[in-house]
């Protein structure tokens, strides 16, 4: 049976983005190393080592996981925001699906500088490789467009298996509702267009989840952020996790391990050493 219970916490010393009061646009949307601390040649292996060693020294209470937490890069919706204004956009732009110049709705594409951001986490994983750094065995990732082509971006070329395909879940999602660049695909266009791409168990053909006349509180997010922790850590035995989503779920996420939000420019990549611990 499932823990009744679960708390999160982050776990600090190993990354540079674990300091609650950085500021994330000093350390940038992809510093050295993805900001773990450690530069020495062995790197990746002895973080591996210690979250194995902490595990094996746990309780049968406690557990431990590094995610991955990837924001997709720039989407056309972020230029239109950036337009018009984060205030205008979110009252009358963001209902629309676009302004006659630029199409933001439903689910928009990357723009150039998506892709460019997305290659250059690519070339980070690739730098890291000889350092220890590995593809994680398991791989989720947001249904929406701009996502799945910042995922398909970041490991393209790198060491993946067929048996560790990347797993589209729907909670994975930006906040949802009122905004046409929130809502998505059907699972039938998803899945014709990202062959090797697999969906979680009961994922819906339509998106039942978008309305245009309510938008997703932040706490809410934070909420099913949870549901997603929870997934993840009662039913997925690897401690490393990859997670391409967005802005708003990631914050969700550190909200709901109690930290604050952490203002993540497109195409950034923060890992977050996590601890669970069930009762």
């Amino acid at each position: 049976m499932s823990p009744r219970i679960r708390s999160y916490s982050t776990v600090p010393e190993f990354f540079v983005q674990d300091n609650p009061d950085v500021d994330p646009i000093v350390i940038g949307a992809v510093p050295p190393r993805f900001g773990l601390t450690d530069d020495s040649k062995d790197r990746w292996y002895n973080l591996r080592r210690k979250i194995r060693r902490m595990n094996e020294d746990a309780d049968n209470r406690t557990s431990y996981k590094v995610l991955i937490l990837g924001r997709h890069g720039e989407g056309f919706h972020n230029v239109g925001e950036a337009k018009y204004g984060t205030k205008a956009w979110d009252d009358y732009w963001s209902k629309l699906n676009g302004d006659g110049e630029i199409i933001w709705g439903p689910d928009p594409k990357l723009t150039t500088l998506g892709e460019e951001q997305a290659r250059t986490v690519n070339q980070e994983w690739k730098n890291e490789l000889s350092f220890g750094l590995s593809v994680p065995a398991s791989r989720y990732c947001s249904p929406l467009t701009r996502a799945t082509r910042t995922c398909l971006l970041t490991f393209d070329g790198l060491p993946t298996s067929a048996e560790h395909p990347v797993v589209i879940v729907e909670n994975c999602r930006e906040e949802y509702g009122e905004h046409t660049c929130d809502k998505r695909n059907s699972r039938s266009w998803i899945s014709a267009h990202l062959p090797d791409f697999v969906f979680e168990e009961g994922f819906t053909e339509e998106d039942e989840i978008w309305t245009a006349n309510e938008r997703e509180t932040h706490e809410h997010a934070a909420s099913r952020a949870k549901t997603t922790l929870d997934m993840i850590f009662d039913s997925d035995d690897n401690d490393f996790i990859s997670i391409t989503a967005h802005g708003g779920i990631i914050n969700g996420l550190l909200i709901a391990v109690g930290r604050k939000r952490y203002a993540l420019t497109t195409g950034g990549l923060p890992p977050f050493p996590m601890r669970r611990i069930a009762v």
